[in-house]
């Protein structure tokens, strides 16, 4: 497996995400086969019989001709599934590959045939998608060349060890292929490596402090907010990859939170305890660094938690305790947001509320493994051929390590994130509430930078984009960038492939007419966020010497103790 194939991967990975929270509660077969909705699929093309039989027709007729030899059906260009050369060069593999791929096309078009409600279609998409995966003759032991190959070339050690790894990985959850050997990181040692030290520990979390890289440094404090499922270090991922480590480099004061991973005596940590948890910490950066405002920056379900606090602090005369805001793949307006939210009902999250009530949290596991299945053919089946079928380790990679240290979700957290969902409350004012005060986000008042991925299959797009439009402020911006979920945020400058488009939120504009008319730049947004950033930080003043404050005095080194709990 090639590191670019890795890199692609992790560009499809994501933290749990809480708009699928209902989903990832239900057992494996009901996951992948949404009865009612696959009955619908069958009830809607039994109406159209002719579609049907010319559909069915053109299958057998191409059928026919692969049998011959005289079909020219061949892979996407972007399918690496049939790169071995014997799938051309084999008559017989040809033609199995060849018939796949002519099913699978057959599927697609009557897929697009039946005329579906939009959630009934993301529910049998994901259903389909998994299928079609699933039945890949490159997934087949005995078909794919790639494992006798490797049966071959390691004397039948390759059998044995992809034996050994498929007992492993499906003894406990996640039940899906290893992405990552556990070992190949260390947190503190090769991942989250930028210097600090915990200046604040809490039942809840832990806050650091990180240290300045430049002689002067920015008078307003920046404040990360992670999301609430999997570790804080993502924002912290690497040496030259770290947003933590950019954002001291340009002479930021940098605070992040890093959660506690809560556990069944935590059951009651709610919307409201981790909205008091993000005001204590803005109001430690400001003892620390004197200031009178902190810039906030909330990532996922970290930037719905920031999102509503800063409507609490509007609604109580504190807005001006935050300066700016950034949102990193942020859903607010979850109306057709995906699969995510086509998965919700009133049924599946009554289910899944008195599931996680009973146990006292929602295991981060059973997240990660619904994760997988979203993106089968780069998150599952690649790592079925590498690990099962050629007997081999998974390549190191520090995202795919991330994205492994899966965390829990407090009971009532789980609650008020479900029935969030399940209303759409962020969209109506008044209608959620965030420590006694109604959460109306037009009155948020200060700036905001909004960040969205174009191949974001978890937090689509469109949706982040129409959560912008949801803030006040006078100067909104929308980032597009052109990667997904993690690859999005985790997006350093010098990659000659980035790009981003970029134009201010316009409040009476589609998402569509936004894209039509943003203007597109090269590389990374990241250095725009910065220049941004810039101007709403205050004066340059002389870099702290050391770290924390009276009251605030260095606990622990970064990245602390809460991360390093399982």
């Amino acid at each position: 497996m090639t590191i670019a194939q890795n890199q692609a991967a992790a560009g499809e990975i994501a933290a749990p995400l809480d708009l699928l929270l209902v989903n990832s509660t239900k057992s494996f077969a009901r996951r992948m086969t949404p009865s009612g909705p696959l009955a619908r699929f069958g009830a809607s093309l039994a109406k159209q019989p002719v579609v049907v039989a010319e559909k069915g027709a053109g299958l057998a007729k191409e059928l026919g001709d692969i049998a011959l030899g005289r079909s020219n059906r061949a892979p996407a260009r972007g399918d690496k599934r049939f790169s071995d050369p014997a799938w051309t060069q084999n008559p017989l593999l040809r033609r199995i590959e060849q018939a796949y791929l002519a099913a699978s096309d057959t599927a697609e078009q009557l897929y697009d045939a039946a005329e579906l409600d939009w959630k009934d279609a993301e529910k049998v998409r994901f259903a389909l998608d998994n299928l079609i995966e699933g039945l890949a003759p490159t997934n087949n032991i005995l078909i794919n060349p790639l494992g006798w190959k490797a049966l071959i070339d390691t004397g039948g050690m390759s059998a044995y060890r992809g034996v050994n790894a498929f007992v492993r990985d499906m003894a406990s959850k996640p039940r899906v292929p290893s992405m990552v050997d556990s070992d190949a990181f260390t947190v503190g040692e090769t991942v989250a490596t930028t210097r600090g030290s915990v200046v604040l520990r809490t039942r809840m979390f832990e806050l650091i402090h990180y240290a300045p890289a430049t002689t002067t440094v920015h008078e307003v404090p920046l404040l990360l907010v992670p999301p609430v499922i999997n570790k804080f270090y993502i924002m912290d991922i690497a040496p030259k990859r770290s947003m933590i480590e950019n954002f001291v480099a340009n002479g930021q004061q940098v605070f992040a939170i890093s959660w506690r991973n809560p556990k069944a005596r935590h059951r009651d940590w709610g919307f409201d305890e981790y909205g008091q948890a993000i005001i204590d910490a803005i109001d430690a950066t400001q003892v620390i660094t004197g200031a009178e405002t902190t810039n906030l920056s909330g990532t996922c379900s970290g930037g719905i938690l920031a999102a509503m606090v800063l409507a609490h602090l509007a609604a109580t005369g504190h807005g001006d305790k935050v300066g700016s805001l950034t949102l990193g793949v942020t859903v607010l307006d979850q109306s057709q947001a995906g699969f995510a939210a086509s998965l919700t009902s009133e049924r599946a999250a009554a289910a899944a509320i008195a599931q996680s009530s009973r146990v006292g949290y929602l295991d981060g596991r059973a997240m990660a493994e619904m994760f997988a299945w979203l993106r089968p053919t780069d998150l599952v089946w690649r790592y079925w051929v590498n690990n099962y079928i050629q007997g081999r380790t998974p390549p190191a990679f520090d995202v795919l390590f991330w994205n492994a240290d899966t965390t829990r979700m407090a009971a009532a957290l789980h609650k008020d994130m479900v029935m969030m969902g399940l209303g759409n409350d962020l969209v109506t004012a008044g209608q959620a509430t965030m420590l006694g005060t109604p959460v109306d986000l037009g009155a948020v008042e200060c700036d905001s930078y909004v960040i969205g991925g174009i191949a974001d299959h978890i937090c689509p797009w469109q949706a982040t984009y129409r959560s912008a439009a949801l803030l006040g402020g006078k100067d909104n911006r929308f980032v597009l960038s052109s990667s997904g979920h993690i690859a999005s945020l985790v997006n350093p400058p010098g990659n000659p492939k980035a790009s981003f488009r970029i134009a201010q939120v316009d409040h009476d504009a589609d998402p569509d007419t936004w894209l039509a008319t943003a203007e597109k730049r090269s590389d990374s947004w990241w250095n725009d966020h910065i220049e941004w950033l810039a101007e709403r930080s205050g004066d340059r003043v002389n870099a702290p010497s050391a770290l924390g404050a009276a009251g605030f005095e260095p606990l622990a080194p970064a990245p602390g103790t809460y991360v390093l709990e399982s």
